[in-house]
């Protein structure tokens, strides 16, 4: 690389005692995978509905990463002082843009379509990047309920 070539955005990653899980994973890992997310996200404070909305959104961001991605994909849970975060990447061929900009509720007659709008609906935030090369979708909750700023209300 030139110091004229524009360098390649990518995601940064604590490397520090909050890092709790960074594991590849594909099909046959992904129960596994959610039982530490679980355990994980558990043992940094988040606990009833919060964790079950927070392991809910990871899990559907792992499946569509093997099912959409490649195959395979990657994952990375960090605690950092007042909410979790997830990242999950793959190496598939992207998300479409029409896709990422309707945010709407998928029809509910729909077989498909829901993973990214869960994830969306369950945690507090999510980012997305996406490209020919892959997809990276970061989510997060807040650890104090009195804190939640997403969207999922209780009702």
């Amino acid at each position: 690389m030139t110091n004229a070539e524009p360098r390649a955005p990518r995601t940064v990653v604590p490397i520090e005692p909050s890092l709790l899980i960074a594991e590849a994973f594909e099909q046959a890992q992904v129960t596994g995978l959610r039982h530490s997310v679980a355990s994980s996200a558990h043992a940094a404070g988040l606990s009833g509905q919060r964790l079950d909305d927070f392991v809910l959104a990871v899990n559907e961001l792992i499946t569509n990463a093997v099912r959409h991605g490649g195959g395979r994909g990657w994952l990375r849970l960090w605690r950092l002082p007042a909410q979790m975060v997830c990242e999950v990447a793959d190496h598939g061929r992207g998300i479409s843009p029409h896709r990422l900009v309707h945010h709407s509720r998928p029809a509910p007659d729909t077989a498909g379509g829901w993973g990214l709008w869960l994830a969306r609906e369950l945690s507090d935030s999510m980012e997305v990047e996406t490209g020919e090369t892959g997809t990276t979708v970061r989510i997060s909750a807040a650890l104090a309920t009195h804190e939640r700023i997403g969207r999922h209300r209780a009702d």
